[in-house]
């Protein structure tokens, strides 16, 4: 632990948004497997599960969390998927 109470400020927030950012990627994939698997029993539900997706998706994307390129192959992806292609 460091001595210096910047240093000591900054393991707190690098901290604080660690957990943060893998809270909101877990969320990410969980909305992902969710529609994934919606689309595998063909769930009444589906299209809802993904527009719910596609937002979490982007969100973290504007967040720096993802890249904006993998934002969009995975919205394609799942978008595939619902068509059922």
């Amino acid at each position: 632990m460091p001595n210096i109470k910047s240093a000591i400020k900054r393991v707190k927030t690098n901290e604080t948004r660690n957990n943060r950012n893998v809270a909101q990627r877990s969320a990410m994939r969980t909305a992902i497997k969710k529609v994934e698997v919606a689309a595998a029993n063909h769930a009444e539900n589906t299209q809802e599960l993904f527009v719910a997706a596609s937002k979490t998706i982007d969100s973290a994307a504007s967040k720096g969390l993802i890249h904006k390129n993998k934002a969009a192959r995975d919205k394609s992806r799942l978008a595939a998927k619902v068509a059922g292609k």
